[in-house]
C-alpha cells in the first residue's frame, strides 16, 4: 500500500471491481477512455485477473484515507522495461467527479508518479488524452507539468466525429526538478 494523508493507493481487489465498473460506465468517463463500450461485470472481472497477473501492469484502488471508502482508479501500464516508460491511468469515480476539487487527484497523481519513478525506476509516464477532455490536459500538463509529446491526428471517433488524441509525458528528470 502506498500511504499518502488523503489518500492511499493499494491492489484493486475483487470487491472494488463493481463500483470501478460502474464509474467506467458514465457516460461522461467513458468517453475519454480508450474502451469506449459498456463495461459488464465478466468485462471486469477478465481486466482484473488479467491485469492482477500481468508484470506490465500495476492498477491500484484510490482510497480516502479518513473513510477508507473507495474513491477512485490509477495505474501504470502497458510498461516497457527497456525504455522504462509506463502508460499512465486515472480518474477519481466518487461523486461522478473525474478530477476533483478536494486534492484527492492531486495527491494520488503525486504518489504513482513517486512510486512509478523511484520504486519501479520509471523515466517517462505518458498518456494519450482526447482532445475534447480539457479537464485532464489541464490536469497534468499545468499543475502536473506533463509536456506535449504530439498529435495522433483522427485518432478517435465520437459523436459523428473524428477527434485528435494528445501524447503527453513527464519524464523522471522534470518530476524531480520542479
Amino acid at each position: 500500500m502506498i500511504i499518502g494523508k488523503k489518500v492511499s493507493l493499494r491492489a484493486v481487489e475483487p470487491g472494488d471491481l463493481e463500483k470501478l465498473r460502474d464509474w467506467r460506465n458514465i457516460e461522461g468517463f467513458r468517453k475519454n477512455f480508450r474502451e469506449h463500450r459498456e463495461l459488464s461485470i465478466l468485462n471486469q472481472q477478465i481486466w482484473f485477473e488479467k491485469v492482477s497477473v500481468s508484470q506490465n501492469d500495476y492498477m491500484f484502488s484510490i482510497i480516502n484515507s479518513e473513510t477508507k471508502e473507495l474513491i477512485g482508479a490509477c495505474g501504470l501500464l502497458y510498461i516497457n522495461w527497456i525504455i522504462r516508460s509506463a502508460d499512465y491511468s486515472f480518474y477519481i469515480g466518487k461523486d461522478g467527479q473525474y478530477i476533483d476539487n478536494e486534492g484527492y487527484a492531486d495527491e494520488a497523481t503525486q504518489l504513482l508518479l513517486k512510486y512509478g519513478f523511484d520504486q519501479l525506476g520509471l523515466n517517462k509516464i505518458w498518456m494519450e488524452l482526447y482532445e475534447f477532455d480539457q479537464v485532464k490536459i489541464d490536469f497534468f500538463t499545468g499543475k502536473h507539468k506533463f509536456k506535449k509529446d504530439g498529435i495522433l491526428r483522427q485518432n478517435c471517433f465520437k459523436d459523428g466525429k473524428y477527434h485528435d488524441s494528445f501524447l503527453i509525458s513527464l519524464l523522471q528528470s522534470e518530476f524531480y526538478c520542479g
